[in-house]
């Protein structure tokens, strides 16, 4: 048993005399003050296998993003902690090294750790394992639509990013990379059967751009190359989101009608040439209510960049993911409207048909 000291508990006993007698005083200098309760931080559970969780570093490097651009009233969550990568930051999280998503749904795993840790948003990138494996997608897409079902129990307006898989090319498995390229094809019509209004699926393109010579250490799982290109994905989706506000955790509720602000991207290629091409990039007005400015995102296929862009302000990471924020003149857009950007991209010599992921995210306008 611990014990206490004497002394500690006279000094205890006469602070807490202290604070009876202030009580009452600080009630007659502000009657019926009360302090504004915090706001909940928007809970995120990071979901897969050690891509995620095995150190799954790309978590560190969005965890900072999000706090650095002001992201701050979030809290990574999962069962499993921290392993390292070298900087701070919330390392909790729900990737199992070695899972395949198909024993996850089949073992009825993923409810005890959704009880546990109680998300807002998943964040999932699942199923090398299953493709390494040569389970068929069918059977992974049926694994998918489970956990989904899981994740609703949990709350029924749960966020969901689900990741199209980076590549893969281990040496042991020659038959992988078309594997994940079969599967990927499959995520994007599942995702539009599977999201609701109330709960959202939306796929993250992780796959284009990715390389498993530069981006990775063993044709599977990434360097600090591939880290960097996994939150870049992640980012302006997840961003999209905490913008619109989740339903009970912030303002905005998408789920509701007049919700938070949202916006659509669609890319088309001008023209193109020999070692480059001309793209354009329409921002929508999705939502009920006018937007003041949008930050649209450009990711080109087949190691092409974004080097020019007009009617807006042009920055570009690392990988390649330009990044693209509206001007004075067309940033304001009432519900419906559209506005237009274009851009000057460079391609290697061999680049087929120009091709983009393009997304955005949008700010309210003040009312």
């Amino acid at each position: 048993m611990r014990r206490t000291h004497p002394a500690r508990s006279a000094i205890l006993i006469v602070l807490g005399l202290l604070a009876t007698l202030l009580l009452p005083l600080g009630t007659v200098l502000a009657p019926g003050a009360a302090a504004a309760p915090a706001a909940d931080p928007v809970r995120i559970m990071p979901l897969g296998d050690s891509i995620t969780g095995s150190p799954g570093c790309w978590r560190a490097v969005l965890w900072n993003r999000l706090q650095s651009t002001g992201y701050t009233g979030i809290d990574f969550v999962g069962t499993l902690g921290p392993q390292g990568c070298g900087q701070a930051y919330d390392g909790d999280n729900e990737g199992h090294g070695g899972e395949l998503v198909t024993r996850v749904a089949d073992g009825n795993l993923l409810p005890a750790r959704l009880a546990a840790t109680r998300p807002d948003i998943v964040v999932m990138h699942f199923g090398t394992n299953d493709v390494w494996s040569n389970v068929s997608p069918d059977r992974i897409l049926a694994a998918y639509t489970r956990l989904v079902e899981q994740m609703r129990a949990s709350r029924p307006d749960m966020r969901i990013l689900v990741a199209q898989l980076i590549p893969m090319n281990p040496a042991t498995c020659a038959e992988c990379a078309q594997r994940v390229v079969a599967l990927n094809a499959r995520i994007p019509g599942w995702a539009r059967a599977t999201s609701t209004e109330d709960s959202p699926v939306t796929v993250v393109d992780q796959w284009t751009g990715f390389s498993t010579a530069t981006d990775t250490y063993d044709g599977v799982h990434p360097n600090a190359s591939g880290d960097a290109k996994i939150a870049a994905r992640w980012y302006p989706a997840l961003a999209a989101l905490l913008d619109a506000g989740v339903p009970g955790g912030g303002p905005g509720e998408p789920g509701e009608p007049g919700g938070g602000p949202a916006c659509a991207t669609a890319f088309r290629a001008v023209s193109a040439w020999q070692g480059g091409y001309q793209g354009e990039v329409t921002v929508t007005n999705t939502s009920t209510t006018p937007v003041s400015g949008w930050t649209a995102t450009v990711a080109p296929s087949a190691g092409a960049r974004v080097t020019q862009v007009w009617n807006g302000s042009l920055t570009t990471a690392a990988d390649g993911t330009a990044t693209v924020a509206s001007t004075a003149w067309n940033g304001t857009l009432a519900p419906g409207a559209s506005t237009t950007f274009g851009f000057i991209a460079t391609t290697p010599d061999t680049a087929a048909t120009p091709s983009a992921t393009v997304g955005c995210t949008a700010r309210a306008a003040a009312s």
